[in-house]
């Protein structure tokens, strides 16, 4: 595969990709002020079907999947540099989890 930038959708509030195995959403959520918005961008069919990078998930309320992957990035020293916190609730991810950690 050939690298990319993958630009923020805050104007599109959805961008999608296709890959060979699985469709990518990229979602921000930032414009939107309620769950109902959220609904009709139809996120909640895509949760069940693709692999989707939602930025604003607090924006989601009760529609945040109980088996989401949450990826928090904050800034470090080092200006190109991000710190990335990944933290789960569903047991199917701690075997990830652990290894990333080991």
């Amino acid at each position: 595969p050939v690298p990319e930038d993958i630009p923020s959708p805050t104007f599109t509030l959805v961008q999608t990709y296709d890959t060979a195995d699985f469709e990518i959403w990229h979602c921000d959520l930032y414009r939107l002020s309620t769950p109902y918005e959220v609904q009709e961008l139809g996120i909640e069919d895509a949760f069940q079907d693709a692999v989707c990078l939602i930025e604003w998930p607090d924006r989601l309320g009760d529609l945040t999947p109980q088996y989401a992957l949450t990826i928090t990035l904050s800034l470090t020293d080092t200006p190109e540099e991000r710190l990335a916190v990944l933290t789960a609730t569903d047991p199917k991810w701690f075997p990830l989890l652990e290894s990333l950690d080991a």
